[in-house]
Order: C-alpha cells, then structure tokens, then sequence
C-alpha cells in the first residue's frame, strides 16, 4: 500500500477544509435536485462550468433525483450502458442524450 505524503499542520487542515467545502457543496446540489429547484438538465450545464459538480458521480444525481431510487438509477445506468463510477465529467455526448431522454424535463 501506498504511504501518504507528509503533510504539515497547514497543509492538512487546508485540505481538510477544502474536503468539508466538496462535501457541502455536493449535498447543496443534491438538496437542490431532491426539492425540484433544479433540474437535471440544469445541473449537465452547471458540471460544465464547476469542477466541483463534474467530478460527482452520474449514480449518486440520479439517485437525488425526485422520484428516483437505488434500484431505478442502477438499472438505468445498466440499460444506457454506463459504468456505475462514472462522473458527470466522463460522460460523453450520446450518454448525455441518453440520460436526458430519460430524466430530462
């Protein structure tokens, strides 16, 4: 197993408080998908733009989509021949398509 690199004190807490800030931000969005404030086609737009959101993996939006369960996201994934650790960044054009026709307004 890899040893982890020597950190300092600032060094770790500084990555401590970005790790919170990832984590906060992705359950904003998740809150906000959950509620209807967003949408998922709304949030394809915004991966583009905000690291943060592109590195979320495609599972874990679709399971905060409203209506939307562990099971029905998994095997939809299944069907559209997506990987189940694949990120909103990794997904290409026609996966994209894909997803909208389904979950899409």
């Amino acid at each position: 197993m890899a040893v982890p690199p020597k950190l300092t004190d600032e060094q770790r807490r500084a990555a401590l408080e970005k790790a919170a800030h990832v984590r906060r931000e992705r359950s904003r969005i998740k809150g906000e998908l959950k509620d209807g404030v967003l949408t998922f086609q709304q949030l394809l737009v915004l991966a583009d733009e905000d690291a943060i959101v592109a590195k979320t993996k495609v599972l874990t939006i679709l399971e905060s989509l409203p209506g939307v369960g562990k099971v029905t996201a998994r095997r939809t994934m299944e069907r559209l021949g997506i990987a189940e650790s694949r990120r909103l960044t990794g997904l290409g054009s026609q996966q994209r398509k894909a997803l909208l026709e389904v979950f899409g307004d």
